[in-house]
């Protein structure tokens, strides 16, 4: 992915670029993965990431040293989307959402890890096939629900930056959380290469 020269493309001070330098160069694959995964297109993902950096840098004098600039930086990614056309039109898919009698699903089994670690052919292929299924999973869900899995899940961000970013409630995000995860296990349970963890 190539990125624009950002002190050509909006002048700024120098110690000023530098600083977003810091802050949003290691955001990079982060937030091209996140663009793919909404936009489903490198070429789409390239350009949205291309836009939020340079809506962050014009927008950085605003940005409060010392907040959560990770949020920032992906809550920007997340508007220009949504104004995006393929953002939009996949929003307009969403089905209104009935927060009110909704049940997650807690039922965690813990598995004990295992002392040898054995990588045979069979583990590996299963690994992918799992792998495989997981992304197709991931694709079956609509925006909504597959934009927190994605900062909760695979960025890792905690409940509160999520709602930040998605300018939502927590108890909303953590509604959306537990849908999603029980619409990839019902999505999953289908899929005719998928092996559970007790089985692999």
């Amino acid at each position: 992915m190539k990125l624009l020269s950002w002190r050509r493309a909006v002048p700024q001070s120098v110690p000023q670029a530098v600083a977003f330098e810091d802050l949003a160069l290691p955001l990079a694959s982060s937030l091209y993965n996140i663009a793919h995964w909404l936009t489903r297109s490198s070429t789409e993902a390239e350009d949205l990431v291309q836009e939020t950096y340079l809506k962050a840098l014009r927008g950085f004098a605003a940005f409060e040293p010392g907040t959560n600039f990770k949020a920032w930086i992906f809550r920007i990614l997340r508007n220009t989307y949504l104004t995006s056309r393929s953002g939009l039109a996949a929003m307009r898919t969403v089905a209104l959402e009935d927060e009110l009698n909704e049940s997650s699903e807690r039922g965690h089994h813990a598995y004990p890890e295992s002392a040898i670690d054995r990588h045979t052919p069979e583990t590996n292929l299963i690994v992918l096939l799992n792998r495989a299924a997981l992304e197709s999973a991931m694709q079956q869900l609509p925006t909504s629900l597959l934009e927190v899995i994605l900062l909760c899940d695979v960025e890792e961000m905690k409940y509160k930056e999520i709602a930040t970013v998605l300018d939502i409630p927590i108890g909303t995000v953590m509604s959306r959380i537990a849908r999603a995860r029980a619409a990839m296990r019902q999505t999953l349970q289908q899929h005719p290469n998928y092996v559970p963890e007790s089985r692999a």
